[in-house]
């Protein structure tokens, strides 16, 4: 027996033999129903009659990410591995950008146009600051080219499609980091991601001028609760920036409101926005904010009143002192720091259904 070349092609550029996703049977658990050895339409199992067992016989056969024999298995005897470890492979810029230039390559047989889909609004923002916080972090300032160009309206928490410019390739999605201006602007907050495409375009080529095309708002990640209810913010990284937004519309309209904000990223280097985090601690009696870092450089200063901590941001609210239960939840960061976050709020005691969260890969 040998592996299918036509099922066995690299996936997304990644070699198929370097994918452990396969699946797993429970002999024990087998009933030897056969249904995912008939159902399977690329041969990976086999059936022993004899043993009346289904057996995986050509595991690299599988599709990367099915799991269809599992879900209709009826003895619950067919295993994959963990889940987390395809999402890293699917959240790497290789894996993107092989995809989108397939989509790219295929336009002409995949595209299909439908009215009244895309949401949003088409403008045209020009770069008209650019700080860079680290090796890793880039705070953009983007104002309209024209009048008609100006996003005054939007809610705190929704995000932007960026287009790199003269390309064809596809748009990127960043999280407003700002609350509505008269003058239109938004600022993004972009980090740094290896071999990623519009990363090389913001670090390496993006100047002051440039002009960028932008569709949005779009999203429904927002601050629904009332506005005696304490809240609670949990960010990763970049995750920061509709948090940040979110927090400067709440303190605006409630300036004494109940808010605890963790924020958590790999470096006290990547932090940024301390001007705003020293308003909001001197503006509100009932503001704290828990920072955290991997690594924490020893000349590393935080604003007054805001507490640091080395480790994970997670792991900062797990062990945190602060009353968190009976607080509604907003959370932005990787899906997995989400996760870990998730829970540890609900060890807390803050119930799931007042968690919100708005998740990336990585």
């Amino acid at each position: 027996m040998t592996t299918d070349p036509k099922f066995t092609a690299p996936w997304h550029g990644i070699p198929r033999g370097e994918i452990d996703w396969h699946p797993l049977v429970d002999e024990d658990a087998c009933i030897g129903c056969g249904m995912c050895v008939t159902g399977c339409k690329r041969s990976v199992y086999r059936f022993d009659f004899e043993a009346k067992k289904a057996v995986v016989a050509e595991p690299l056969n599988c599709m990367v990410g099915c799991m269809t024999c599992s879900n209709t298995c009826l003895v619950d005897a067919i295993h994959f591995p963990s889940l987390d470890a395809l999402e890293e492979l699917a959240s790497l810029p290789s894996v993107h950008h092989t995809i989108e230039d397939d989509l790219l390559a295929r336009r002409e047989t995949l595209e299909i146009r439908r009215p009244q889909v895309s949401s949003g609004t088409i403008a045209q923002l020009e770069v008209a600051k650019i700080a860079r916080f680290g090796e890793r972090n880039l705070v953009v300032e983007l104002r309209p080219h024209s009048e008609q160009d100006a996003l005054r309206e939007f809610t705190p928490g929704q995000y932007l499609e960026l287009w790199i410019p003269d390309t064809d390739l596809l748009s990127r999605a960043y999280s407003i980091g700002s609350t509505p201006r008269e003058d239109g602007a938004i600022v993004v907050d972009l980090r740094r991601v290896e071999e990623g495409r519009f990363s090389d375009y913001a670090f390496q080529r993006m100047q002051v001028g440039d002009v960028i095309q932008a569709r949005g708002p779009l999203g429904s990640f927002r601050v629904t609760s009332a506005t005696d209810t304490p809240l609670v913010f949990v960010a990763r990284g970049t995750g920061f920036a509709p948090v940040r937004a979110m927090i400067g519309e709440q303190l605006r309209l409630a300036p004494a409101r109940d808010i605890v904000l963790f924020w958590g990223v790999t470096e006290s280097s990547d932090f940024y926005a301390f001007d705003e985090l020293a308003v909001w601690c001197e503006s509100d009696p009932n503001f704290q904010a828990v920072l955290t870092a991997r690594q924490i450089d020893k000349d590393f200063r935080a604003p007054a009143g805001v507490s640091v901590e080395q480790g994970t941001v997670y792991d900062a609210v797990e062990r945190s002192t602060l009353p968190l239960a009976g607080r509604d939840a907003y959370l932005a960061g990787p899906r997995k720091t989400m996760r870990l976050a998730v829970a540890a709020l609900s060890n807390h005691g803050v119930d799931s259904e007042r968690i919100v969260v708005d998740t990336y890969g990585g």
